[in-house]
């Protein structure tokens, strides 16, 4: 077993929060090595496949453009950005989270998300607004709602080119196809991590490591035993390599295993039921997800209904109805359309990949899916006969719903009435378990008696406690932003001292 030269700083993993924490750390005064597990042709993780969406807290268009410089005045005018508070932010946060977020860890992420974004700008992270999912055009203006208006430009691609090139810029090494196994101590502080490379096993010497390697959604064996076994069922949306690594070597070295109620919950929606088993480098970008279902009907294969498919907007029921179509009949369900809606649909229905099934009546569509077609039209028929009348407004939570049917639909219920009529059949896609590690607000790990573990951080996926049962949209990539800057300052700073005190 060979020993190689000492680093600061090893960062574990190379998705958005390891390459912040790696960037943060660099710019501290760290020497820092990045370990991939990948290939170089499959690095990023799971923020590879991100839609790009990325919740911050602002006050007005104006801090908005200070982020997305490009935008011009005659663009400004165009634009409706009702503000989107940091206390709007914890709001959203604790009402999907019914309340269960770590209030320490949640007012983290959430005071810092504004500056983390500015310094992500400042280190070649470019932003724009996000016309296409999060904005409907009224009165020649285009009016965003639901507190996401800004993305990364190319999505999770471009994140993490960018993300990429400032690290190498900057100096920082990156080794790839080099999975870290253990984590080295002496006398309860870090002092290396091993390493494998192919057929060779190495140690590297270094004061911190920052485990931000994910969380174990592609560990077919951790998800049965931790979610449970209906689990082996579900799609991997993002990466192979997200087995839980850095998670089995924290636990190992006495970090405190945090988060949903021993680690029984994930960030999970529903995908195309004909989607890879595990995310394609080849066809990045979050293109199987199907996130229109407000706008029409979940219905399984035994034709019913099985949620409030307006409950809330997208952005806040999305990640916890993918776990509820896992429990129906053959672990899938239907998104029901009709003619009134289809040209709202997000941009994924309209791509090559998306499933579709189209047909000219009700009993046709019945016919050519695999629904009880008897109970199938009943449904529709009790759901049509159900709908109030109201107006429709998709970019508010409009009222209009119905009575006399369970469940009911809150919000955004028109009768599925107009030909031609649409079925997109989906299943569960696992994104990240909720369950991590127990960390401080400034990244650090901690151990059963709730005391840092010293030279050990953690960021990303792995950082358990401010998710549970549910998830508002593109607050995963903000947390990975955030939490990594703070591991990466935290562990330079750290090592800095322990060279001082040497």
């Amino acid at each position: 077993m060979d020993t190689v030269n000492k680093y600061d700083v090893v960062v574990v993993g190379a998705g958005n929060a390891a390459l912040c924490a790696a960037i943060a750390a660099k710019e501290n005064g760290s020497h820092v090595l990045v370990l991939e597990r990948g290939p170089i042709e499959k690095r990023g993780g799971n923020s590879f496949f991100t839609d790009g969406a990325i919740r911050v807290a602002y006050n007005n268009l104006e801090d908005i453009r200070k982020i997305i410089p490009e935008m011009t005045d005659e663009e400004a005018e165009k634009v409706v950005m009702p503000e989107y508070t940091e206390k709007d932010f914890y709001e959203d946060l604790m009402r999907v989270t019914e309340g269960k977020s770590n209030s320490i860890l949640a007012n983290q992420l959430i005071s810092k998300s504004y500056e983390t974004i500015r310094w992500m700008h400042d280190h070649g992270i470019q932003f724009e607004l996000n016309y296409e999912n999060q904005s409907f055009e009224q009165g020649g203006k285009r009016h965003f709602w639901g507190g996401l208006p800004i993305k990364t430009v190319n999505k999770g691609v471009g994140l993490m080119e960018k993300l990429f090139n400032r690290a190498e810029e900057l100096g920082i090494d990156i080794w790839y196809n080099s999975r870290a196994i253990e984590l080295k101590m002496d006398k309860d502080k870090i002092t290396g991590i091993k390493i494998e490379q192919k057929e060779n096993v190495m140690i590297v010497d270094t004061a911190s490591v920052i485990l931000a390697c994910g969380s174990f959604e592609a560990n077919k064996e951790m998800r049965s035993t931790q979610l449970g076994k209906e689990w082996e069922a579900a799609i991997v949306r993002g990466t192979e390599f997200n087995t839980g690594d850095g998670i089995t070597m924290a636990l190992a070295v006495g970090a405190q295993k945090y988060g949903e109620f021993g680690w029984t919950g994930c960030h999970s929606i529903g995908t195309d039921y004909q989607a890879p088993k595990v995310g394609d480098f080849n066809k990045p970008g979050d293109i199987y997800k199907k996130s229109s279902f407000p706008l029409g009907l979940l219905v399984n294969n035994e034709g019913n209904r099985f949620v409030d498919e307006g409950a809330d907007f997208r952005n806040y029921t999305y990640a916890k109805y993918g776990r509820e179509v896992l429990k129906q009949p053959g672990h899938m369900a239907y998104q029901i359309f009709d003619a009134q809606v289809r040209s709202m649909l997000r941009k994924e229905y309209n791509l090559e990949e998306a499933t579709c099934i189209k047909a000219g009546t009700l009993e046709e569509l019945a016919e050519l899916t695999s629904v009880d077609q008897t109970q199938f039209l009943r449904t529709i028929s009790e759901y049509n006969a159900a709908v109030q009348e109201g107006v429709y407004n998709p970019t508010i939570k409009d009222g209009k719903g119905t009575v006399g049917v369970t469940p009911s639909k809150s919000n955004w219920a028109l009768r599925i009435d107009q030909a031609p009529f649409y079925a997109y059949p989906v299943t569960c896609g696992i994104t990240f378990a909720f369950g991590g590690l127990l960390v401080n607000h400034a990244g650090e790990v901690l151990n059963q008696e709730e005391k840092s573990i010293p030279g050990l951080f953690a960021a990303g996926e792995m950082v358990g406690g401010i998710f549970y049962k549910n998830y508002p949209g593109g607050s995963g990539l903000m947390s990975g932003a955030v939490f990594g800057k703070l591991a990466g300052t935290s562990a330079a700073q750290y090592t800095k001292e322990k060279i001082e005190l040497a």
